[in-house]
């Protein structure tokens, strides 16, 4: 493989597969001995992870860092646009968020054109220190009514030197339209960067694809290089995008037999802006656990475990969760039913919040189930965190303050978090509390011990479970894609220093 190659897999929708295929990418060629890194110039999401540094980026790229064996970095994911709820987006730049500094969608197109030299600068860093860097765009490649502030998509591909993939998800039917559609609307600048498109997500025998392939590639002179099949009941692990979050939660009635066969309960309340949903993927690999979305205070009957997520709009969150009935819902749940409140979703279950800073609404009440109170402050907390058996991550500027000998964990030497006096409700501020297999094994079989189940642990830990997983992803692109043609592609893009620019 050529040194510093660049390669930009770009979506024709939405929800298209781009950033698994980049996970896949990043491990394939890690695999092979390549030294990758992610990229992702620009991303809008409030799902994020914390840097060793203390910076933030989105949660996709920290999952593909991961799959390319490399610790995440700022520069892997430049600007985050984090949607606030009103039409307006916190930004961060280079993993640092000014509170104050809001974008709005009609006006974000000059500040998006000043950030120009910032991400083409991210990405000769990363491509300087790394053989391949393998870049992700963002919704879909042919947005014509914002190519003029496109940061992440075929503009960049073309100021960066660099070639382009288009994927098409076949799954949702009209792939061939979509394809030669993207293709047809673009500038003619832009339709040249794109080298070849691969389907996604397709189920059945491929050769009854063979001609239309064929005629997609006559119309477009571009090739298709592949057809991945679907990936079928593989997990969705450090999903990002909204169309990916709505895997299916449910659970049915308990069927007759011993405790055993009857999965341990979880109902995650589906808030508005819920953040950081990876906090959920060692429940979502766990085999005798079943989940549930909580929309509604019916979706809680029958739950063993209640999970509060995080928000990015606590107060606006909370709100909701007073509209649809869920506080009094929670409030009334069977005393044998655990309750687990995570960074925002603590700062809800406690007393008030006095916040300033987010949404301005000054001082709420909070539904009232830990005797905690919470304060937003700048600047914000974003640091990775550990304890006796917890190692993860904080994103916050709530400052929640618990009475003494309420904590619930020890963080980095500190009490955290709070519990309320009959041990059933618990709040902690830690994003990827569950991850550690001890902790979560142990809050599991309590729930179930508590509504007379039983918990079985997965095979393996979680951290060797997520390393399968991105093993087979490998695996899946290696035996659907031309690897090596590929790279041939990536190695094609200017090198470092002698991009074409904006």
């Amino acid at each position: 493989m050529s040194a510093r190659g660049a390669l930009l897999v770009v979506g024709a929708t939405s929800g298209a597969g781009k950033s698994t295929v980049v996970s896949a990418l990043c491990r394939a060629w890690a695999r092979d001995g390549a030294r990758v890194a992610p990229y992702k110039a620009q991303n809008m999401s409030n799902h994020s992870a914390v840097t060793a540094d203390g910076g933030e980026i989105g949660r996709a790229q920290a999952m593909q860092a991961l799959a390319a064996r490399v610790q995440p970095d700022r520069r892997m994911n430049p600007v985050l646009l984090k949607p606030a709820g009103d039409r307006t987006s916190h930004l961060v730049v280079l993993g640092e968020e000014d509170p104050a500094r809001r974008a709005d969608a009609k006006g974000y197109g000059d500040t998006a054109r000043s950030l120009r030299p910032l991400v083409l600068d991210a990405l000769t860093a990363l491509r300087r220190e790394h053989d391949l860097v393998v870049a992700e765009g963002a919704g879909g490649a042919a947005e014509i009514n914002l190519l003029d502030r496109d940061l992440v998509n075929l503009p960049l591909a073309a100021a960066a030197g660099m070639p382009a993939v288009l994927v098409v998800d076949i799954d949702r039917g009209g792939a061939f339209a979509s394809a030669y559609g993207t293709l047809a609307l673009l500038p003619e600048h832009l339709r040249a960067c794109v080298r070849g498109v691969v389907l996604n997500r397709f189920r059945g025998d491929v050769s009854l694809l063979d001609d239309g392939l064929r005629d997609l590639e006559a119309r477009t002179g571009v090739p298709v290089l592949g057809v991945l099949p679907h990936l079928g009941a593989e997990p969705m692990l450090g999903v990002e995008d909204s169309l990916d979050l709505e895997w299916g939660l449910q659970w049915g009635g308990d069927a007759p037999g011993p405790a055993a066969e009857r999965p341990v309960r979880v109902a995650v309340v589906r808030l508005p802006h819920l953040a950081n949903p990876s906090d959920l993927d060692p429940l979502v690999l766990e085999p005798s656990v079943a989940l549930r979305w909580a929309h509604n205070p019916g979706d809680l009957a029958d739950a063993d475990l209640v999970i509060v997520p995080g928000s990015r709009a606590t107060v606006a969150d909370l709100a909701w969760v007073r509209s649809r009935g869920l506080d009094r819902a929670l409030a009334d749940l069977d005393p044998s039913v655990l309750v687990v409140g995570l960074c925002a979703g603590y700062q809800m279950l406690g007393r008030s919040i006095e916040d300033t800073v987010e949404s301005g609404a000054g001082l709420v009440d909070g539904i009232g189930l830990l005797p905690s109170t919470t304060r937003f402050e700048t600047p914000k907390v974003v640091r990775q965190s550990s304890g006796p058996s917890v190692t993860g991550y904080q994103i916050r500027f709530g400052r929640p303050v618990a009475p003494d000998g309420t904590a619930w964990l020890t963080l980095d030497g500190e009490p955290e978090g709070c519990v309320s006096a009959d041990g059933r409700v618990r709040g902690t501020s830690l994003h990827g509390l569950l991850d550690a297999d001890g902790f979560r094994c142990s809050l599991l079989a309590e729930a179930a011990e508590r509504r007379g189940r039983s918990y079985a642990p997965m095979p393996v830990g979680f951290a060797a479970a997520r390393e399968a997983h991105l093993d087979r992803l490998a695996d899946w692109v290696s035996a659907a894609l031309p690897l090596d043609r590929l790279a041939t592609l990536a190695a094609s893009a200017a090198l470092p220093g002698e991009e074409p620019g904006w």
